[in-house]
């Protein structure tokens, strides 16, 4: 009766907020206060249990990797698809998706968090599986240091009961999987530890947060091996090595971060299909031979605003998140600059950062040849102002994003288009294009 009444109120207040125009996360505001065990009850039923996405960098796009690809397996998934990685926003999207009386149809969740508001999750909820990404410059006025994230990050981890994947590319994230295997070996108690990486042709390619100070990524000596390892890039196509052999398959994602994150994706997966339902009553995975994993992450496509490819006016038109320097130099790297017209917007709010001065760690010299038509955002001067220290020509500057993208839609009709943009400034344009062309739903 208790979960029916919490689903009730959440649903009411999801239709309230919908005919108001009001965000998605307030039916999980509600709920979380009148009902706060609520997350807990419902994901606790799941035979697979929970997949706890985290890290500063590429989590919306790795759990819809992984949860199309458990889907193509015949499994029912439970996600937060609009990427609201807040506890509010996980329980809000439970709420629309569960039944009048509370019940989830769904063998698996597969969710993003939020590095910091994971805390107040994994003192509920403890997540099966975790996979933890990379721990980049993002949102230190959050943080103060990436070494706080890295606390939080293993938090997530210590909570952890079957597995953990880790970025053995980077430093921190890869630590976390050392001292939680050297636990796990010292008390049997701590989760199975796997790795996804780089091979050695490839490290200076995906450079981490220290390569900007240390110089290009090389190896080091010995590493882990991989579970999973990146070994070969192509044009929508990549190699990737394990169980002994290199697989090579198609793909719809855009962006060379992308293709990296797709061996986390891989890891995950192979993961919870090697370990299989905890409980009775999951369905069994309809084929979990490499062709068949591989086959499925090969149909998977860009989430929104993370090389999302858009039509307007006859044209193509890329939206590009970025949100720190290693972000910003793979984004500029994975898309050819020319006969493209581009704009950049950058906005400095909570959920961007409010310091912006890794600008200045990005190489902006692929734009220079072609120039940016059009800056626009918060820190549009400040945009600028760093191009012009890399001879990039801007031809328009307007803070104003809808005033910005109105220019630069009438001076580039017919060509193709990009925009860079961060997390907000996306937001908002995805907004305003969505009344001029056709742009998925994110509600």
């Amino acid at each position: 009766m208790r979960d029916a009444l919490s689903a009730i109120i959440g649903k009411s207040v999801r239709q309230a907020a919908r005919l108001r125009g009001g965000g998605s996360a307030l039916p999980g505001l509600v709920v979380e206060k009148i009902d706060p065990g609520f997350l807990s009850r419902v994901l606790g039923r799941l035979p697979y249990g929970v997949i706890a996405v985290s890290g500063t960098n590429g989590k919306t796009t790795t759990t819809k990797m992984i949860t199309e690809m458990l889907e193509a397996q015949g499994l029912r998934v439970f996600t937060n698809k609009t990427g609201s990685n807040f506890s509010r926003g996980v329980v809000a999207a439970a709420i629309q998706e569960c039944s009048m009386g509370g019940r989830l149809d769904a063998d698996i969740a597969v969710l993003e968090l939020d590095e910091a508001h994971a805390m107040y999750f994994i003192d509920r909820v403890k997540p099966r599986f975790t996979l933890l990404l990379n721990v980049l410059r993002d949102q230190l006025d959050r943080f103060g240091e990436i070494d706080t994230t890295a606390r939080l990050l293993q938090r997530i981890a210590d909570a952890t009961t079957d597995g953990l994947v880790v970025n053995r590319e980077d430093r921190l994230v890869a630590e976390i999987g050392q001292r939680t295997r050297a636990r796990q070996a010292s008390a049997g108690e701590h989760p199975e530890v796997r790795e996804f990486g780089l091979s050695d042709e490839l490290l200076a390619t995906f450079p981490g947060d220290d390569d900007f100070h240390s110089g290009a990524a090389a190896p080091g000596g010995p590493r882990e091996a991989c579970d999973v390892t990146l070994v070969g890039l192509g044009d929508h196509a990549a190699e990737f090595e394990f169980d002994g052999a290199t697989h090579r398959t198609t793909l719809k994602l855009e962006g060379l971060y992308n293709t990296f994150n797709a061996a986390a994706a891989l890891s995950t997966v192979r993961m919870v299909l090697d370990a299989g339902p905890r409980t009775g009553g999951g369905r069994a995975p309809r084929d979990a031979s490499a062709a068949a994993v591989l086959a499925s992450l090969a149909e998977v496509k860009p989430a929104f605003g993370r090389g999302e490819q858009l039509e307007l006016d006859g044209a193509p038109l890329e939206l590009v998140l970025v949100k720190n320097p290693a972000g910003f130099r793979l984004g500029l790297a994975s898309f050819d600059a020319r006969d493209v017209e581009a704009m950049i917007a950058i906005n400095d709010q909570y959920a961007d950062g409010r310091d912006m001065s890794w600008l200045w760690d990005v190489d902006f010299g692929s734009l220079a040849e072609a120039g940016v038509d059009t800056v626009s955002g918060v820190r549009a001067w400040d945009m600028a102002l760093r191009l012009e220290h890399d001879d990039v020509a801007v031809r328009h500057v307007e803070e104003d994003l809808a005033l910005a993208l109105s220019g630069f839609r009438e001076r580039t009709m017919g060509h193709p288009r990009r925009i860079y943009c961060t997390y907000t400034a996306m937001l908002a344009l995805r907004k305003m294009l969505g009344e001029m062309t056709d742009v998925e739903d994110i509600w």
